[in-house]
């Protein structure tokens, strides 16, 4: 066995990992000690890679429809109908949809192809709809999509501004830096954030902004600094070109939140020069998100906050390799590593990739794109990495899209995802384990991601792929690479031409890597540590302070009284088709909830623990009631992570609109008029099955995995069929009339639980984990699967708070019953919150009801 330094599959945090393989298909985890971006430590998700490294599921080979074909069929295939869809119809109705799983080589083949050969910008991918809006300020205001920070500055920063950011949840180990410079420097925390999440529980100040309540704000304190005599003139004249009056017309009391919370905001601002805001999708996902960002900015511009140790603009990237993507051109538009469409860029790029069809300016973005293929102007369309039949907004119209398309094909490491079933050509990827190249973190840091294990049966690599269809078109010659190397090689050359026209972005000196060189390559940062120190990148030299203007307060639809959010869990990623294998990560949160304030919940009916249907203009959908007061009065929120694979009806994509912020395409996903209703079904139930089973026919039901197998919640309203989930085989069954309930467990030929159903009408339902733990074991009695509990009680060790180590809140509350005060000695006595942090704002709030109710009982 040897060790292996790669880097972790799942956020922009880019952290480092060292796996060591353990077996065919198996590989153990733990952070690199020597990596940059997080020195060792991992989030829950990173921690737990190892449960996701199997085959189950994957797609093995290349499918045309649902048969299996070879390499050469589905390449030629795929290749004869572009060539008759550019032929018929020309380019523009050519489109690649590809995302940031992918490695920076598999981005640059597909953009060099398709911008340069195929003929046509429409190239998008799906972190158009993370952090474009991002991207675009950045282009605003600084001439180039550059984040001018990097973590050290977290370390020396005296005030970190959390914007839009549930950064203890999304960005764990970012977290634990914020936590280790608050405990080292005294470092100041602010969340703004229309909920008050987990990370805004731990905040020195919460701001609950009303959504889109950003640009307000910012706008605000730019105003109060220059009240307070606090802007640099001598930056601002120097440095930055301002668009006249617009500083001096700003209104400090136009900020929409509480004058006292305003006020102890400003304060702080005023008294930290060395600040750092640090904004993410709460920002980015707006109709307005490229003008929050520019407010942002703005800010720190005119105050001279930038560009120096502890402070800066900092957007951190959601997706692993959405930075690397953006430096290639990934963006619909952007053409290549940092360049626009001028006539002399798109010269220079047309030259360097000896291009016979160069683009002639930028294509559809994202959520344009699927409309052309909607309405059929797109007539191919290869979606690489990404499930957009689940992700994109107005998800219904998405699928119609899809299923609409003359031609679509899919590249992915599943067989069966909610995209490709409406795929006419799929294509077997290599996952994550398997790839071997390099991805760019949020502080522009690349790291090499290697292989650990061998490519599964014919599966390959997205860049190869590529390039072998390349050469069915024609285009041989300009994609005949033969490794991850090469393409890294010709992409880091070609950031000379970045360089010509005046970018930061400058790879020029690994350009002449040879294999071994890149295999052995350690993380790297691009522009240094503060790329902006010198000069700007817009022709002369300056920064832009970019005039923004707050959105409308929209009037209130009676029909949608409510504002949807929709965002991420702790544990969970993106569309679940890797964490959702991981019966570890699915303990947190096993459904997918609706959080609604207590006010909400009384006046629509709605109970906690019970099911809702949220709708909006675009769609519907089934979750699970959670009351909570973290949600501000007014506000839903839901996650966005459930398909079609794990919930009949808890797709929250179906509810957002299409519509975008006009400057970056992005979508808003946070901020969609709803209302809300209460789901009251005639039974419901939970199964415990050693397999997956297929649900027809019901209201609602969802799934997580569980160790032995899988755990279903369901719920009807026409007659449950036990024999429709249960498998043949040995049954025993109970019921009791009188409280509605049926019981229901199936036994292997060993003695072993293979499946346990239990149903009701009025009654409860026993708790399910244990039922669950059963699965595959022959010890349980009868007697104890029938009743759901075994015959001696067991420790309760209540909702899985720390999933690193498998500790629930009852036991949490008992180490402080013990005399654990702090989050530090729930730590030495239980072990929670000890290794990726993510819980630890969870342990404090524990810890805080705790005290409360032992205040109030002493009272």
């Amino acid at each position: 066995m040897r060790e292996i330094r790669t880097t972790c599959a799942y956020c922009g945090v880019g952290c480092g990992i060292r796996a060591t393989v353990t077996g065919e298909r198996s590989v153990t985890i733990k952070g690199d000690t020597e990596h940059p971006a997080n020195f060792g430590k991992l989030c829950s998700k990173g921690t737990h890679l190892g449960e996701t490294v199997g085959l189950e599921g994957r797609l093995l080979t290349p499918m045309i429809g649902d048969r299996q074909a070879g390499w050469d069929e589905a390449l030629d295939l795929a290749a004869t109908k572009m060539r008759q869809c550019i032929a018929e119809h020309g380019p523009d109705s050519v489109a690649f949809y590809v995302s940031g799983q992918l490695l920076t080589e598999d981005y640059y083949v597909a953009n060099k192809l398709m911008k340069g050969f195929i003929g046509s910008g429409n190239i998008d991918t799906n972190s158009r709809l993370c952090m474009a809006s991002a991207v675009a300020a950045h282009n605003r205001a600084f001439g180039e999509d550059v984040v001018p920070c990097t973590y050290d500055d977290l370390d020396e920063a005296d005030l970190i501004l959390l914007v839009g950011s549930n950064t203890a949840w999304c960005h764990p180990v970012i977290w634990q830096r914020i936590e280790a410079a608050r405990q080292k420097r005294g470092t100041k925390l602010v969340v703004i954030d229309p909920r008050r999440t987990e990370t805004a529980e731990q905040a020195d100040l919460y701001v609950a902004l009303a959504p889109d309540g950003d640009v307000a704000l910012f706008s605000a304190l730019l105003a109060d600094m220059r009240d307070r005599g606090l802007l640099d003139a001598a930056f601002l004249d120097q440095k930055c070109d301002t668009p006249a009056g617009y500083v001096e017309g700003l209104i400090a009391s136009a900020h929409g939140i509480d004058p006292d919370t305003f006020k102890a905001l400003s304060d702080l601002v005023a008294a930290h020069p060395r600040m750092i805001s640090l904004f993410s999708q709460g920002a980015n996902q707006s109709r307005s998100g490229t003008d929050k960002g520019n407010a942002i900015i703005n800010l720190h511009l005119a105050t001279g906050l930038i560009s120096e140790p502890g402070m800066g603009p900092f957007s951190i990237t959601g997706q692993p390799n959405a930075m690397g993507g953006r430096e290639v051109g990934g963006l619909a538009n952007m053409l290549a590593c940092h360049l626009g469409f001028s006539a002399e860029e798109r010269a220079d790029v047309a030259l360097f990739w000896n291009a016979p069809n160069i683009c002639s300016g930028p294509g559809l973005k994202a959520v344009d794109m699927f409309r052309a293929v909607h309405d059929g102007r797109i007539k191919f369309l290869w979606v690489m990495a990404t499930n957009p039949a689940v992700s994109m907004p107005d998800a219904g119209f998405v699928r119609e899209a899809l299923a609409r398309c003359e031609t679509v094909v899919v590249s992915d490491v599943l067989a069966d995802t909610d995209t490709s079933r409406l795929a006419h050509i799929r294509l077997p990827a290599l996952g994550w384990s398997e790839k071997d190249g390099t991805v760019t973190n949020s502080e522009r840091r690349i790291s090499r991601q290697r292989a650990l294990l061998a490519a599964p049966r014919e599966a390959r690599a997205d860049w190869a792929i590529l390039c072998d269809f390349a050469g069915r078109m024609g285009w041989g010659k300009a994609f005949d690479f033969t490794s991850a190397a090469a393409i890294f090689s010709e992409y880091a050359q070609m950031t000379s031409l970045a360089v010509k026209h005046g970018k930061v972005l400058d790879l020029t000196d690994l350009a002449l890597l040879d294999d071994a060189a890149f295999d052995a390559l350690d993380p790297v940062i691009w522009g240094g540590r503060h790329p902006l120190a010198k000069r700007f990148s817009h022709t002369d030299g300056k920064a832009r302070i970019v005039a923004v203007s707050a959105p409308a307060v929209p009037a209130l639809d009676p029909a949608f009284p409510l504002r949807l959010n929709t965002g991420r869990y702790r544990d969970q990623w993106h569309t679940m088709t890797r964490t959702g294998l991981s019966p570890t990560l699915s303990q947190h949160r096993r459904e997918a909830l609706l959080e609604v304030h207590p006010r909400d919940a009384l006046q629509h009916g709605l109970a906690d623990g019970g099911l809702a249907e949220v709708s909006t203009a675009s769609g519907k959908a089934i979750f699970r009631v959670a009351v909570t007061d973290s949600q501000r009065p007014g506000d839903l929120f839901v996650p966005m992570h459930w398909t079609d694979s794990f919930s009949g009806e808890a797709r929250a994509n179906r509810l957002p609109s299409q519509d975008t912020d006009p400057v970056s395409g992005q979508p808003g996903f946070k901020d969609t008029p709803a209302a809300v209703n209460p789901v009251r079904t005639q039974w419901r139930a939970f199964l415990a099955s050693r397999d997956a089973v297929e649900i027809t026919g019901m209201r609602w039901w969802s799934r997580s995995r569980v160790p032995g197998g899988w755990l279903y919640e369901l719920a009807g309203d026409a007659d449950c069929s036990p024999d429709a989930l249960l498998p043949t085989g040995e049954r025993l069954e109970a019921a009791d009339m009188t409280r509605g309930m049926r019981r229901f467990v199936m036994r292997g030929a060993d003695g072993s639980l293979v499946a346990a159903l239990f149903l009701t009408r009025s009654g409860e339902l026993p708790a399910r984990d244990w039922v669950a733990d059963q699965l595959g074991q022959s010890s349980a009695a009868a007697l104890e699967l029938l009743a759901g509990r075994p015959s001696a009680p067991v420790p309760d060790r209540g909702p899985i708070v720390c999933v690193c180590h498998g500790i629930g809140a009852n036991t949490i509350r008992e180490a402080a019953c013990a005399g654990a005060e702090t989050v530090e000695a729930i730590g030495a006595a239980t072990c929670a919150g000890t290794n990726c942090g993510s819980c630890r704002p969870a342990i404090a709030r524990l810890l805080q009801e705790f005290r409360l109710e032992t205040a109030e009982a002493a009272a």
